[in-house]
């Protein structure tokens, strides 16, 4: 498990603000949005991460059947505030088997929504396929929101995105049949606005995916 920051982007090591810049620097990407270190999935872990948040935390609530949360990752500090969030989520796929899934919520070019998809570039962009209907729709903070298919992933998951009170939400699904699970239509809710519901939030073992 990492003890230190990293790249959002990449998962180098960055360094920290100092006399010649008030930025996390990565080498390869310049100035990033350090990703926290990843910890056990706990209440309180969780709780962390959404109070400091400038972006959605998402997550499927009520969870799908049988489902767990897996632990959470923020792209930030405490200067700036979480940048970005991931969520990961673990279970049983509806075609049987082990699945899981990350949603993430991020501003424009912080690139961790990419890093969990596989895919270059920092953002869906022209991978996404927004010339076609869109592939799924959940209702996010009450609103109904459709998410598509973005191209260029590794065959063992499927990713939609789109966009979610003013930024990117990605939904990153292992292994890519689990995928049926967003047809579904699922309710994500914004664990800023729970309140005490986040304390009914099941835990089970930290997802290697965000460690990945």
């Amino acid at each position: 498990m990492r003890g230190e920051p990293s790249c959002p982007k990449c998962g180098r090591r960055v360094r920290a603000p100092g006399l010649f810049s008030d930025s996390w620097q990565c080498e390869a990407h310049g100035p990033v949005h350090p990703l926290q270190p990843v910890v056990p999935p706990s209440v309180e872990a969780l709780g962390v991460v959404v109070n400091h948040a400038k972006v959605p935390v998402w997550m499927p609530w009520p969870l799908p059947v049988g489902w767990l949360y897996s632990g959470v990752a923020a792209a930030g500090d405490d200067r700036t505030g979480g940048r970005a969030t991931a969520v990961a989520c673990s279970g049983p796929g509806p075609l049987g088997g082990p699945g899981e899934l990350i949603l993430v919520a991020e501003e424009l070019g912080v690139g961790l929504g990419a890093r969990f998809a596989g895919i270059e570039g920092l953002d869906p962009g022209s991978a996404m396929s927004v010339d076609k209907p869109p592939a799924a729709k959940v209702l996010a903070a009450g609103r109904p929101t459709p998410l598509w298919h973005v191209d260029g992933s590794p065959g063992d998951r499927v990713v939609f995105a789109g966009e979610a009170l003013g930024m990117w939400l990605w939904a990153v699904v292992w292994p890519e049949e689990t995928g049926l699970l967003m047809y579904d239509e699922l309710v994500l809710t914004d664990l800023r606005d729970a309140g005490l519901e986040a304390d009914l939030v099941p835990c089970g073992a930290l997802s290697p995916r965000l460690l990945g």
